[in-house]
């Protein structure tokens, strides 16, 4: 089969995951946002209901085009492995995720301890809220990966592999690793602008908080990508919002 029919079955897969991801997404940030800018996008788009729905359209967009384009690039550098899971790599991948998660809920004692602004978004961590967990689980565990790791990675991948050792025919490591390093820094500025809505905005503490957890966990899914395929970066991206989400649910008041 054709790479481009191949890549067509699988966002067809992503289509309805990018819809009720983008939707829960929409759900949960749409409150926190400034009231006035909250009032503006309620007007544009002519109700709340209506703001949610082009949120959740809007992302199935960019997780459909940056999952068709991602998967030809990940063919063209042997990264897009049968989209399946074996034992060897998940009894690698899932221990890490289990611990990754459980390190990053300790931001809620840690970073949260030293920045009042940050210790208040904790005040609801301790109380479900569905909008939250599904939003974690299917916009960031698998729309994040799909857009960073399977796209942005392999096309810095691709690009570095014929700038700088176009004479190789695979993809040198060295070059994935670069892409690696790279698209966790990408992935972890992705997350500067809701941090800048902390009251204060942005602080050096902030930054470093932003950049050594989020830059970290980016390192190991693609990693997790590099060596193992899409699938277990996903994966892991899933198990650290789940195993950090039941702590802070357990053990936060």
């Amino acid at each position: 089969m054709k790479a481009w029919k191949k890549a067509l079955r699988f966002v067809l897969f992503l289509l309805p995951v990018g819809l009720i991801g983008g939707w829960f997404a929409a759900e949960m940030q749409l409150p926190s946002l400034d009231p006035a800018l909250l009032e503006q996008t309620i007007q544009q788009a002519g109700s709340l209901e209506a703001a949610k729905a082009l949120t959740a359209v809007s992302t199935a967009v960019y997780t459909v085009v940056c999952g068709f384009f991602g998967y030809l690039l990940a063919e063209k550098i042997g990264l897009m492995r049968p989209f399946r899971f074996e034992k060897a790599p998940l009894t690698r991948c899932v221990p890490v995720a289990l611990l990754g998660g459980a390190i990053l809920s300790l931001d809620a004692w840690t970073f949260a301890g030293w920045i009042p602004a940050l210790r208040d978004t904790y005040a609801s961590a301790g109380s479900f809220d569905a909008a939250v967990w599904i939003a974690s689980i299917l916009y960031g565990g698998i729309t994040e990966e799909i857009m960073i790791r399977l796209f942005l990675m392999s096309g810095l991948a691709l690009l570095g592999w014929k700038l700088f050792r176009r004479g190789e025919k695979e993809v040198p490591a060295g070059i994935l690793i670069a892409a690696n390093i790279l698209s966790a820094l990408v992935f972890a500025a992705a997350h500067l602008p809701a941090t800048a809505q902390l009251p204060g905005g942005l602080t050096p503490l902030l930054l470093l908080r932003c950049f050594l957890l989020n830059g970290a966990a980016g390192l190991l899914f693609g990693r997790f990508y590099r060596k193992h395929g899409i699938q277990y970066a996903i994966l892991a991206h899933m198990l650290f919002h789940l195993v950090s989400r039941t702590i802070w649910l357990i053990v936060l008041p």
